[in-house]
Formats: structure tokens, C-alpha cells, sequence
């Protein structure tokens, strides 16, 4: 028998690749953090000879969600001025809140809170956007969680930096401290076409070139946001960016809800991703991402959950859901989204606009270990004729039983192995009190 590291008996198992491929009582091997192969269990059982075996029962075995766009650290924001337009939620709560409160403890703090729920929701990669990528890349890499960092860059100054050519020197500094990391990928993070001028869009995409890295930006979310540039440069944001060279197959663009036809013609064709956020759409009246015209179009198109100030949580099985119903409620059609592509567009449309498709986001021999297991014998989720049917329309979050990172054992039974629980919640209750202490955690009301 043949020695592995841990053995994993299973009674289904979606692999995203091949597509629409559903195993039943399968088992799954690892070795030094990666599969080594998917089989059938009574085959496992005779081929290799485990250090670590687990019998799952009525479980689903799927690739690590990907959560492609999310502010980790402003989960310690969670709640501040909800039920607000947009531009007031930001300038009267979010921006004053961060500029007071901002730090790299504030960061720390947040991105474990994130990462804790984003884990025990079956999450095992994220890609982030804030200040101090560098916090964010040593909690990530210290609790054994995959992620994409983000080196944001703002014309204006932060407690990060205090100019575009700052931002970028840092961002660089950041990305040569973890440039080697098997958890850690960093790409540029300009925050939006509205906050950073061409100058340092033209520097980004040629360090973007030179250094092989994408780049993650917030592009047209809102109708205002649009009106606004024409006002002032007399072109739409994506026609500027088009202009300046960024759209590419290196670009991450986040919302994408205001698009005409030759929009989306003209950004399939560059090959560049687009993350569809439809709970903080929603929650913020930002508008739709015309999902199932990217999805013709040819466009992959992944999921994230944006930050938990404006979602407000960071659970991608609620996304999925949301994001399947929605669509079919806007194109009056209950045949598009299905339940397969919505768990391809949460695993590994995630990973390839990350440039991970290679190493996650399918389980497939080879690739890391970064699984989900999640538990359909409950209440909730019986009776099982379709197990990603279920897990699209039933499942919750609280189901997920056991998560995996690399072959690492990163919850086991619903509880966190390499973050300490209670300790993130003390620290989470010690903020709460901090900043529910000051006006701008008032609604609107004033109450």
C-alpha cells in the first residue's frame, strides 16, 4: 500500500473539472499539501495507507470557495450605517471611521475576524483590498489561509501612504517579502478610476507587465460614478482604462453593473475578469452586474462578497444563491445560472482571474489540497437527489463541517484550528466598544 497523508472517504465529490462531474462514494488523497487522486473508496482503501483517515459519511466534497473581491479588515465595520445611499454610507460613515480608526492593529484584528468567518464558511482563499496589505499577507500566511493581496493605490493620502508613487513603492516592498509564499499572491490595487489619474495607471501597468501580476480594481459600480467621468474627462471609465492600456487579461474588475453591449463585446475580447458582488450591489442600490450576457459573452466571471461593511457578511454559498436567483428573476428564465456553473464561478473562475486556475479552484490531481467538506444529511438539506443542487439552494454555511488548505486541516468539525475563536472575539468586542462610541456609528435618524 502506498502512504499518504491523509485520506478522505466521501459520498460525493464535485470536482468542477470536468464540468458537471459529480463522484459518488469516492475518496480523495493527499500528499505534501496536494491530491494525488480522486477514486473510488473501496479502490482507496486497498491503494494507500493514510496517516490521517477521515470517514465523512453524507458529506460534498468541493474545491475551497474563492472569494474574489473583499475588504477583510473592514468586518470591524460590520453594521456601520446600514440602509444608506452609496456616497452617504461612505462619506459621512465608512471614510470617517477609517481615517480615525485605521492602523495596523485595526488591520490585523479585522483581516482574523474575516478570515475566521470566511473559513468556517468554506472559504479558503480570498482576495483582499485595504490598507497595510503587508498585515493582511502575514495574518493570512500565519493562520495557513490562502490569499491574494491587494497593493492599493490612491491618488490622495492615508495612513498607508501619502501619494500614488508611495502606494506603489510600498506595494512593491510588499510584493518582494512574499513573492516566493505558496499562500501569498499580491497584484495591484488601484482602488477605483475615480481615485487614482492616469499617471499611476500607466505605471501600474507596466510594473503590472514587468512583474507577471494582475490588477484588482472597482470599475463602473454605479451609475453616478459613470456620470461623473464623462462630466469630467468626456469618456466612460472603461473607455479610459481601454485607453490607458489596463484592459487585459491582467484585470480584475470589480461590480461592472453599468455596461452597454459593445462594453462587454469589447472586454471579452481583451480577456479580462469581472467579479459579480450582487449582495452589496444590492444592499447599496449600485445596480446589476448583467451576469448571463458576460457569461455568453465568453467573459469568466467569478464571485466575491465585497467587504462586510457592505454586505454584510462574507458567506459565498449566500452569494451563489443570490447571485443564481437574481439572474433568473432579471431574465425571466429559471434554466440560466445553474447550480454547476454558480459553484464553477465561486471555485475556479475565482482562481483563474487570480492566476491561480493552475493550482486551485478544481479538484484535480496535482493541484493544492484546498477542499470543502460540507454536510448533507441535515434537516435542512434532505432529501439529496442532486447534491449541487442542494448546495446551491439549501445549503448554509453552517454546514460546512471540515476545510483544508494545502492538505492543512484548517477546520476540523467546525472549529477553527489555526485562529483562536475566542481571542478574535475579544479583540472584535474591545473595537465595538471603541468605535460605537462616536457619531458617525449613528443611522440616519440620528438615534
Amino acid at each position: 500500500m502506498q502512504a499518504v497523508d491523509t485520506l478522505i472517504h466521501s459520498r460525493w465529490i464535485a470536482p468542477v473539472e470536468p464540468e458537471t462531474t459529480v463522484y459518488e462514494y469516492h475518496s480523495l488523497a493527499i500528499r505534501e499539501g496536494r491530491i494525488l487522486e480522486i477514486l473510488p473508496t473501496q479502490q482507496a482503501r486497498t491503494r494507500y495507507r493514510a496517516s490521517v483517515e477521515l470517514e465523512l459519511g453524507e458529506h460534498l466534497l468541493i474545491p475551497g470557495l474563492v472569494n474574489a473581491h473583499t475588504h477583510a479588515a473592514m468586518s470591524l465595520l460590520r453594521g456601520l450605517g446600514d440602509d444608506l445611499p452609496l456616497d452617504e454610507w461612505l462619506n459621512d460613515h465608512i471614510w470617517p471611521a477609517e481615517s480615525h480608526w485605521v492602523n495596523e492593529e485595526f488591520v490585523h484584528d479585522g483581516t482574523q475576524l474575516a478570515m475566521a468567518e470566511m473559513l468556517r464558511g468554506g472559504t479558503t482563499c480570498f482576495n483582499d483590498m485595504y490598507f497595510y496589505p503587508d498585515v493582511a499577507a502575514r495574518a493570512a500566511a500565519s493562520c495557513g489561509m490562502r490569499a491574494c493581496v491587494g497593493l492599493i493605490v490612491l491618488d490622495f493620502p492615508t495612513v498607508w501612504a501619502n501619494d500614488a508613487n508611495e502606494y506603489i513603492s510600498r506595494g512593491l516592498a510588499v510584493h518582494d517579502n512574499y513573492r516566493a509564499d505558496p499562500l501569498i499572491k499580491t497584484v495591484f490595487a488601484p482602488h477605483a478610476p475615480y481615485t487614482v489619474s492616469d499617471e499611476p495607471l500607466q505605471h501600474i501597468r507596466m510594473l503590472a507587465d514587468e512583474l507577471d501580476i494582475g490588477i484588482h480594481m472597482h470599475v463602473h459600480e454605479t451609475t453616478s460614478e459613470i456620470d461623473t467621468a464623462v462630466d469630467l474627462t468626456g469618456k466612460r471609465p472603461l473607455e479610459r482604462l481601454q485607453d490607458l492600456g489596463l484592459i487585459s487579461p491582467d484585470l480584475i474588475a470589480v461590480h461592472m453593473t453599468q455596461l452597454s453591449a459593445g462594453e462587454i463585446s469589447s472586454f471579452a475580447t481583451a480577456g479580462g475578469h469581472i467579479v459579480h458582488c450582487p449582495e452589496s450591489n444590492m444592499k447599496l442600490a449600485s445596480g446589476i452586474c448583467p451576469l448571463q450576457e458576460l457569461t455568453a459573452a465568453g467573459i469568466n466571471v467569478a464571485l466575491g462578497t465585497d467587504g462586510a461593511a457592505s454586505n454584510n457578511d462574507l458567506d459565498m454559498l449566500g452569494e451563489m444563491r443570490s447571485a443564481a436567483l437574481l439572474g433568473k428573476a432579471i431574465y425571466g428564465d429559471a434554466s440560466v445560472l445553474p447550480a454547476h456553473d454558480m459553484l464553477r464561478m465561486a471555485t475556479l473562475n475565482g482562481a483563474r482571474a487570480l492566476g491561480l486556475g493552475g493550482e486551485t479552484g478544481s479538484l484535480l490531481p496535482g493541484k493544492w489540497a484546498d477542499i470543502t467538506a460540507i454536510r448533507l444529511d441535515t434537516i435542512e438539506t434532505r432529501p439529496v437527489y442532486d447534491p449541487v443542487s442542494t448546495l446551491l439552494y439549501a445549503c448554509g454555511r453552517e454546514q460546512v463541517s471540515d476545510v483544508w488548505v494545502a492538505g492543512q486541516h484548517v477546520l476540523k468539525e467546525r472549529h477553527l484550528t489555526t485562529l483562536d475563536s475566542d481571542n478574535i472575539l475579544d479583540k472584535t468586542h474591545a473595537w465595538q466598544i471603541k468605535i460605537g462610541e462616536h457619531a458617525y456609528v449613528a443611522n440616519r435618524t440620528g438615534e
